[in-house]
């Protein structure tokens, strides 16, 4: 490749980048509430408001179906996001992995995936996960070429890594095609970590996978459902006084004598 090929191609890599800054430009903050109010308005997305207080959607298995089936259309990118939806790890520490986190020697895939400590948020410590067997189904069929540095998910001309703003890029067209709004690669972890909490997973060990500093930031990245809530306060049921209790049953008792009389 001679360098005014690589000019070009350097010109072509910045003004993607440039697109991606562009889109962000449009994210603004509520000043009453504080929350994200993002707006997404240029070709290949559709005017779209979404006011989730900062929090990425937990997405459900229907949608995650159908994300997976219409959404994404190369094994690259089924790939990418069943890292991070299967892992619960963030966008900057699936796209910096390399082949041999993932991938043995001989090419086998590990039992365990590697997210090492330089690439996590605030570098605290590298963290192991084993390897679920959907998550091996892609990987299995997703081999990457021409990567030069050796990184799973290779950028452009196989130099360096994707970067995290592609990535997410590749997220929101897929989220398109799958008619899924108000989501984000950040639902990806939010949906693993929320999916774990209501099997009921002790936080201890979700936190061993998700990285967190603390108990504190990883319970604000759980969702609580509504009929969770609903749930909650049923149980309170049990707190109506013995009396009352025997009261109601009296009265139903005392309706139905009178009207077997009748």
């Amino acid at each position: 490749m001679n360098r005014e090929t690589e000019t070009e191609t350097e010109t072509v890599e910045k003004l993607v980048h440039i697109a991606v800054q562009f889109h962000t430009f449009f994210t603004e903050i509520n000043p009453g509430t504080g929350a994200s109010a993002i707006m997404i308005n240029y070709r290949g997305f559709g005017a779209v408001k979404i006011d989730r207080h900062g929090k990425a959607k937990v997405l459900s298995a229907e949608e995650i179906q159908r994300m997976f089936t219409l959404g994404l259309t190369t094994e690259r990118d089924r790939t990418l996001i069943g890292v991070m939806l299967y892992t619960g790890c963030r966008v900057n520490e699936a796209v910096t992995l390399k082949i041999k986190d993932v991938y043995n020697s001989k090419g086998r895939i590990r039992a365990e995936l590697i997210i090492r400590k330089g690439n996590t948020k605030g570098k605290l410590a590298t963290r192991s996960i084993p390897i679920l067997s959907e998550l091996r189904n892609f990987l299995a069929t997703y081999k990457p070429t021409n990567s030069r540095d050796g990184f799973l998910f290779p950028g452009r001309w196989g130099r360096g890594h994707l970067h995290s703003e592609y990535a997410s890029l590749i997220f929101r067209q897929a989220c398109e095609r799958a008619d899924i709004e108000g989501a984000s690669t950040h639902s990806c972890r939010r949906t693993a970590l929320t999916f774990m909490s209501n099997a009921q997973i002790p936080l201890r060990v979700i936190q061993e996978i998700s990285g967190h500093r603390s108990l504190e930031q990883l319970q604000n990245y759980l969702e609580v459902e509504p009929s969770q809530v609903r749930g909650a306060i049923a149980a309170l049921s049990m707190l109506s006084p013995p009396s009352m209790s025997s009261n109601n049953q009296d009265m139903r008792n005392a309706d139905n004598t009178k009207l077997s009389t009748e």
